[in-house]
């Protein structure tokens, strides 16, 4: 593969250490970046609506009462972290031979996305516990539609890692494994970017 063709590699470069994996990769991707634009539109547009109906509170509770600052804080530092360990996850599916490195950084990962989920399905809980359903205004129904969505992803992405480590037990590290793996690590840092935002528009917009 040529310089100018390595350039162009969308995601993790592969490059000598398995050059294979890292030719297989350039189209699936391709595509994948093009799955997660398509996915980046979705969150837009919830985030268009939540800023529409941030106001709409009908009488009822707004965020500056219902978020938990401390609690979002944390869920943010969990997945910044989570970054890093799926970063080292790729690294070592480049450079090291050991399986149990790369298991390790991926078991990593999926605690700190789980541990992300629970304490933001304990803040869901605290919430309709108080009367603040997605029901109870505009404001709360799009504050369901957007942050929830974004939880989703991560539970899908931390059924996907369990998934991988299935994989890499009974098939080694593969070509075909490699690949996803690759996929992965691009969907996980999606969904960090996408946080950071739900972060700032979210809940420090309604504290400020």
């Amino acid at each position: 593969m040529n310089r100018a063709a390595a350039r162009l590699h969308l995601g993790l470069n592969l490059g000598h250490t398995d050059p294979s994996a890292h030719e297989s990769a350039e189209v699936k991707l391709f595509g994948f970046w093009v799955f997660l634009m398509s996915d980046a539109i979705v969150f837009a547009l919830l985030f268009a609506s939540y800023a529409v109906m941030f106001q709409r509170t009908a009488g009822g509770p707004a965020g500056a009462s219902l978020f938990a600052l401390t609690s979002a804080f944390i869920q943010t530092l969990l997945l910044l972290t989570s970054t890093f360990t799926m970063g080292m996850a790729s690294l070592a599916m480049k450079y090291s031979h050991s399986r149990a490195r790369l298991n390790l950084w991926l078991l990593v990962t999926l605690l700190l996305g789980l541990a992300f989920l629970g304490f933001e399905l304990r803040d869901f809980a605290a919430m309709i516990g108080a009367g603040a359903g997605p029901d109870r205004s505009g404001f709360l129904s799009a504050f369901f539609m957007l942050v929830p969505t974004h939880g989703l992803h991560v539970a899908v992405a931390c059924i996907w890692i369990l998934v991988m480590l299935l994989q890499i037990h009974c098939y080694g590290t593969t070509l075909f494994v490699k690949t996803r793996l690759l996929r992965l690590g691009l969907f996980w840092h999606f969904l960090d970017i996408v946080w950071i935002g739900i972060f700032s528009v979210v809940y420090l917009q309604a504290l400020a």
